[in-house]
Order: C-alpha cells, then structure tokens, then sequence
C-alpha cells in the first residue's frame, strides 16, 4: 500500500518507519525544511533505538521517502495519516490547530477519494471536526469528493516503541465505515499473524480508549507514590510494599515503581487533556485532577530533600545529576523530574554538574549555557567535586556503580535517589547517606508543592 504520514516527529516516524519495514511505500510529511533535509541525509530527529537503522535501509529500498510539498503529498496515496502534535493548550486541554490544518491541506488538495487516520493522540470529537474541516473546504471548493476519518491510536512507549510497534498488544481502530475496515486490515495485515489484534469499535470509543489507557497507568504511578509518601511516614519500606501488592495477579508489577515522579510526551499532557475534556461537558474528573496534583508535588520531593539536608541556602554546593530524560532509553526530558530539581538547585544558589548517555543534547538545549550548570559526557566526570549525588533516571549504567569510587569522588557520601537502585542497609554499612522513596529511613518533605 501507499500512505502518507503528516508528522515527521515521534509518532509519525516510528509508524512510517515500521510500515515501510514490512514493505508498505511510504511518503513522511513535515513542514520544518530543516528536519526534513535531515531525514534525506539520515539524521533522524530522535534517539528510539532501533529507529536510524530502519529508516536507513527503507531509505535505501526505496520505501520510504520524506518531502515537505504538502500537494504532492496528498497525491501519492488513498489512506493519509495525521500524525502531527496535540500540545496542551493553556488549560491543558489538546491544541488541535495542527490536525485541523493538516485536514484542511488535505481536502483541499485531493482529487479523489481517502482515508484520513487520525494517530495523533486526541480527544474525543475530534474525527468528527476533522470530518467538518474537509467538507467545509471542500464545499469552498464547490466539489463533491468521499473521504471517512477513522481512529486508530498509538500505543507506543518511548524506548520501545519499535517493538510495540511490530509486536502490538492490540491495534485499536475508530470507524462505523465497512470499507475503511477493510482497508485498514490491509495495512496491519503483516503485525496480526500469530492472532487477530485488531479491536474495531466506534470512532469515540477508540479516542477514549488512548487517553483512557494512559491516564490509567498515571494512576497507577501517582497512587504508588502517594504510598510510599506514606510509607516513610509510617516506617514501612515501599519496596516490600511493592512486592507484596504487586504479587497479585489483579495488579501486577508494571507501573508500580514509586519515584520522583512521571514525565515525558504522553502521560503528563493525556492526564490533563482528559480532564479538561470532562471539565467540557461539566463532569469534575476528581481522580484525574489528584493524579496530576500528586504527581506535580512528586517532582519536588528530591530537592526538597536536599533542602532538608544541607539547607535553604545552597550557595556553594555542588551536586551530580546522573540521568536527565524522564525515563530510560529516551532522550527526551519533555515534563521530566530532573528540570525541577535542577532549577530548583540553581535558583537555591548551587552549581550542578548533569550526565545522561544520550539527553545531553536535549539538556544543551533546554538550558543552553546557563550559570552554575556544566555538561559531562561521563558519569564519573560529573561527580568528580560534587557534595552529593543526585539520581534521575534509572539508566542501566547506573544499577551497579563503583561505590568506593563514588566516595573518592564526592566531597561527602550522600545520594539522593529518585528511583530507588540500591540497596539502603548496604550503602548505610558502607557509611553512606541515602535517601530513597519510600524506603523508611528517608526523609519526606511534607512542605514540598
């Protein structure tokens, strides 16, 4: 098949990517020259491992192509993906500027009959503007051309998302139409071999269920972080927790890791959006407004901490921050837990020394070269002076480190640890300071907002 993705970002690259895998031809649109320039050289705009070699041989094969002419584009195939972002709004609520755009481009442009996905995540409604956006123009066109906009959500963890990708738990598609069903068969046909993953439903169920799902997980990490809060509170120690709870079958282990709190593009943004979406038709989504709180005031339990610690006052000190995207195999530091501490640090005086294996470049960019933040490309570098460590993201590369080292390195044996990696009764033998999450002996900053 031929298909077009508008969005040449997370979202859009991944699914053209892995459509082209399998041997679909197809055409990634963007309007950003420069990105797009990118793309014909190689340069991919994200770190998603396995995704530069993908686009590569596509490239190569023929099977994916990349341009910035939006008639061409509309042109080249039948089914036409919108893929472009949803960034919240003022109120949190999504901004559907860029979709609607895309769906007027489209409608304007074409000359016979599509299908127009909808993959970007969006709220509830939002088919049925796109649906009222092309009719529109092409009533201002004085033409009569069939088109049907369906749903089909993505499910893609950051890190992973290439095999979520090929190996989907479920692949969710929004459509009351026979012939885009069928169509849209077609196209998934080489990920639902072994088993039918396909779950056709009506299009508001299918944008639902994406901001159903995340916000569910959100959940999740935002309730078990209210428990550890009051495990240290209570002297229990949130991992045993973690195990006894997450032992049953009903609950599970996934998303259960208490920490200093969620980031990334997904989670943050869908949780509010949600929310405000039933602000729209008057419902007072409780849940969803404490999972938000509890996990906003999560973000400040670190520096709080070491407020606590060394003081108010942090003029003169010195910490290492290993691990500044939200999350492991990511580069991506949008709503992370380390933006807070850091500005929370400079603003209390410090100096901070920061290292991630691959966000460097996104924390360049975030805080340029601000006073009091310097950049390591080694983790050890970035502790070299430091008072005390401060710990992120839990990167593979800092499960096990050299503690005899560390403690020559550092000017005092304190970690902060905002995912819980070591063992706290081992370093507190060794003679170390170490504050966790909910581990019982740290120290909770009730004041932290």
């Amino acid at each position: 098949m031929k298909i077009t993705i508008y969005g040449s970002g997370y979202v859009g690259l991944v699914t053209g990517a892995c459509l082209a895998d399998v041997g679909h031809h197809v055409l990634c649109v963007d309007i950003d020259e420069e990105k797009i320039s990118n793309l014909k050289n190689g340069v991919i705009p994200i770190y998603e491992p396995g995704l530069e070699e993908i686009i590569k041989q596509c490239v190569s094969d023929g099977h994916i192509a990349f341009t910035t002419n939006i008639e061409k584009a509309v042109a080249y195939a039948d089914v036409q993906f919108i893929a472009v972002g949803t960034p919240p709004d003022e109120d949190g609520s999504a901004d559907l500027q860029y979709v609607l755009a895309v769906a007027k481009s489209i409608a304007r442009h074409m000359d016979r009959p599509k299908i127009v996905i909808d993959k970007s995540t969006v709220p509830v409604g939002t088919a049925e503007k796109v649906t009222a956006e092309m009719s529109k123009t092409l009533k201002q066109r004085n033409v009569s051309i069939d088109f049907d906009v369906c749903s089909n959500p993505e499910f893609l963890k950051e890190g992973s998302a290439i095999a979520d990708f090929m190996k989907p738990d479920r692949i969710v598609v929004g459509t009351s139409n026979p012939e885009t069903e069928v169509a849209m068969r077609e196209l998934y046909e080489p990920f639902n071999r072994s088993h039918d993953r396909m779950v056709f439903m009506d299009v508001p169920s299918a944008e639902l269920t994406k901001y159903a799902a995340n916000s569910l997980l959100a959940t999740k990490i935002s309730f078990m972080n209210e428990i550890s809060n009051l495990a240290e509170l209570l002297g229990a120690d949130i991992e045993n927790v973690r195990r006894g709870i997450g032992s049953d079958s009903r609950i599970g282990f996934q998303f259960i890791y208490p920490g200093c709190g969620y980031g990334g593009s997904c989670f943050p943004k869908d949780v509010q959006a949600l929310a405000r979406t039933a602000d729209s038709v008057g419902y007072d989504a409780q849940l969803l407004n404490a999972v938000e709180d509890v996990n906003n005031r999560q973000k400040y339990i670190l520096p709080g901490r070491i407020k606590q610690h060394f003081g108010e006052d942090l003029s003169g000190k010195i910490f290492a921050a290993w691990g500044l995207s939200f999350k492991p195999e990511t580069d991506d530091m949008r709503e992370a837990s380390s933006r807070v501490t850091i500005e929370e640090l400079l603003q209390a005086g410090a100096k901070v020394q920061v290292f991630d294996p691959v966000a460097m470049d996104e924390c360049r960019r975030i805080f340029g070269e601000r006073e009091g933040i310097t950049y390591f490309d080694e983790k050890h570098a970035a502790t070299k002076g430091a008072d005390a460590l401060v710990i992120h993201t839990e990167w593979k590369t800092f499960r096990v480190p050299d503690f005899e080292r560390l403690a020559d390195e550092l000017g005092t044996k304190v970690i902060f640890d905002g995912r819980n990696l070591y063992d706290p009764e081992m370093l507190k033998q060794q003679g170390w300071t170490y504050f966790a999450i909910g581990r019982g002996d740290s120290i909770i900053n009730r004041d932290a907002s």
